[in-house]
């Protein structure tokens, strides 16, 4: 699903670009993808939309509080196990950076615990991406590289 997630990413320039559920479940199927993968990708992103109206601000709703300057996130058992600890890092490391604001941080965790399994940190890193995507939010460059970085192959100089 993963891959699907990927597609829409690279082939619509943000959330507002992309087209409706059965048209962007056409052109996924006209692209090759599996009818199961597909299914999957568009409920995740029906689940990603629901959440990104709940953040997104209206003209009537009031300003969202701010995280207090010394609040600190507990994740419970269930999103300890699913996140693991290099996901964690990973959102710690986006918040410290201020790259992910607290109600951005709450949508990544919940869409990554919507994935049927815990996800690695190249998904992990996905799921932010398409946060960010649906949003129409361009993070740092720093944060962008850190993101799209492939640690794997990096060569230490």
């Amino acid at each position: 699903m993963y891959q699907v997630l990927v597609y829409v990413y690279e082939n619509y320039w943000g959330g507002s670009d992309c087209p409706d559920r059965v048209q962007l479940g056409r052109r996924l199927g006209s692209a090759g993808f599996e009818r199961d993968e597909i299914q999957q990708a568009l409920h995740w992103l029906d689940g990603l939309n629901s959440a990104a109206e709940g953040i997104m601000p209206t003209p009537a709703a009031e300003p969202a509080l701010p995280a207090s300057q010394g609040s600190l996130r507990v994740y419970s058992p269930q999103e300890m196990d699913h996140l693991g600890p290099e996901g964690i890092a990973c959102i710690h490391f986006l918040e410290g950076a201020g790259a992910l604001s607290p109600a951005l941080r709450e949508v990544v965790i919940e869409r990554a615990l919507a994935m049927p399994e815990p996800p690695a940190p190249d998904d992990l890193r996905i799921i932010i991406m398409m946060v960010y995507w649906r949003l129409d939010a361009n993070p740092d460059v720093l944060v962008l590289d850190e993101l799209c970085d492939d640690t794997v192959h990096r060569l230490a100089h």
